[in-house]
């Protein structure tokens, strides 16, 4: 508390001045008032005053910025010169992903916000480095043998865990938090994927495990660095170990040290024999000869940290849509008909409607709505904004999903037909977006490598639960969620259910 009100207090000696050069600017104006959406910018401290006053809705109001400058591209000035241009431009981000992928790299701010807790994992990583663990993770994750493992996994899932957990709700008429539902779920998923170990988060007691809340406050803890004013203020608290950065710390060593036992766990297997028989992803790290303890680990967080959060916040931004829209529930239930009741793979993959309405979903709500690079050198995008040396450019995929001029005038209705067209036999299929558009999944060198395990994984949860049941928001008339951001989106306060008994699909 006394850093921050401390460097509030130097912030405020400086900027006074210009604040009442200001005020006596405006008070010389006969021009009357009106609401003006760019933020202003003084000298030394750039919009720091909107910046701050904006902190806890800041997406909303960066959209409101791009939906209202011509190119959809804004750079908002910080302290000190500090530059950060953000953007809505397709052809902008199709320049900044692919065209000149190398001039933007993740860059060494974030890289140090993260790397107490990711390390040198492939999401914290840059240049050759990255390029290695892309090529050997890219390698294992066009396997059908792992495909299988993770259908396996999910099925197991949710045929043990979640659809009892659900059916209980429905018995004992209880109200659940959805959001925690599937984040449980996705853990338990997640880690059985990608190490071979089972949390058990989703029990029906709903247990809480020292692995699950030490990884939560990990990712919840290092997101607020990031979006701190002034970096300077975590880096002290960091350096005397006290407040936030304190519980950081005790959180990433409970995190790092578990996954490190399961590593030397693994190695000490596979020094007995010739070979792992489980084909989790670290087992196959391990059997192609990448045995280094640091590495791996890394490897192992960067992959819960993606499979974690991801698809549960996408689902659960589904879920509270198509009770907005039941007439997307009705031709979602009229596609689950259709196949059996045992799901193999083909016929998820070949759910048109489905697929459709979870790309919908996170076109409105996307799991990691804004994305940052920094330029190594002097650049201009495409759009003609120039970019200094050292910029942060960030991409924000929940401000694409709300513009006119990419979604049309009908860009707020929930509309999963966009994605849609049919066949000469009436049936539906997928037409996609390009990725520069619809960058959920990243795009370029860097594109999401688990895009199918996440349709996969999300499809068979959509199919499964709703040919059993009925999801019912336990909310007011009225009622709208908040759509909050950390590393990835989250609906505040959770999604408070109950669960009906579906009857035979009609």
């Amino acid at each position: 508390m006394f850093i921050q009100v401390l460097t509030l207090s130097i912030i405020f000696f400086l900027t006074l001045p210009f604040f009442f050069l200001s005020l006596i600017k405006s008070s010389r104006s006969k021009k009357p008032s009106t609401p003006n959406i760019l933020p202003k910018r003084y000298p030394l401290i750039g919009s720091y005053f909107d910046i701050k006053s904006n902190q806890s809705n800041r997406l909303e109001w960066i959209t409101r910025i791009l939906k209202n400058c011509p190119s959809a591209t804004y750079t908002l000035h910080h302290i000190l010169g500090y530059r950060q241009i953000f953007t809505a431009n397709p052809d902008n981000v199709q320049h900044i992903l692919k065209t000149r992928f190398n001039n933007y790299p993740k860059g060494e701010f974030f890289i140090n916000v993260f790397f107490d807790f990711l390390g040198n994992g492939i999401f914290n990583a840059d240049g050759e480095a990255w390029k290695f663990e892309r090529q050997v993770s890219s390698h294992e994750f066009n396997t059908r043998s792992l495909r299988k493992f993770v259908e396996t996994v999910v099925d197991a899932e949710l045929n043990d865990r979640l659809v009892p957990m659900l059916s209980g709700a429905v018995t004992g008429k209880t109200v659940l938090d959805l959001q925690d539902v599937l984040q449980r779920f996705a853990f338990d998923n997640i880690c059985k994927i990608a190490f071979g170990y089972d949390p058990e988060c989703l029990l029906p007691s709903l247990p809480q495990t020292e692995f699950a809340d030490a990884f939560e406050d990990a990712t919840h803890l290092s997101s607020e660095r990031f979006r701190a004013p002034i970096t300077l203020t975590w880096r002290i608290k960091r350096f005397f170990n006290v407040g936030s950065e304190m519980n950081l710390k005790i959180a990433i060593s409970q995190v790092r040290d578990f996954a490190k036992k399961i590593v030397r766990e693994k190695k000490q297997e596979l020094a007995t024999k010739s070979s792992l028989d489980s084909v989790d992803i670290l087992s196959r790290f391990l059997n192609s000869g990448h045995s280094d303890e640091n590495f791996t680990t890394d490897i192992v967080i960067s992959f819960i940290l993606a499979g974690r959060d991801t698809t549960s916040a996408a689902l659960t931004w589904f879920f509270w849509l198509i009770h907005k829209h039941p007439e997307v529930e009705k031709e979602i239930l009229k596609e689950i008909k259709e196949k059996s009741d045992m799901l193999v793979f083909e016929e998820v993959k070949d759910m048109a409607y489905i697929h459709a309405s979870l790309c919908e979903s996170m076109r409105l709500y996307p799991p990691v709505p804004t994305d940052s690079k920094r330029a190594v050198a002097d650049d201009v995008l495409p759009d003609g904004t120039v970019v200094k040396k050292g910029s942060v450019v960030t991409y924000a995929p929940y401000a694409m999903g709300r513009m006119e001029n990419i979604w049309g005038s009908d860009w707020e209705e929930f509309k999963p037909e966009r994605w849609l067209q049919r066949d000469k036999a009436g049936n539906w299929s997928f037409v996609g977006r390009d990725p520069y558009t619809y960058p959920v999944f990243q795009a370029g060198p860097r594109i999401c490598l688990g895009k199918e395990m996440a349709f996969l994984q999300m499809k068979r949860v959509v199919a499964g639960t709703l040919r059993r049941f009925k999801v019912v928001p336990t909310v007011e008339e009225g009622f709208q969620p908040v759509f909050v951001s950390y590393l990835t989106a989250k609906m505040k306060d959770g999604f408070p259910i109950k669960v009906e008994k579906r009857g035979k699909l009609d």
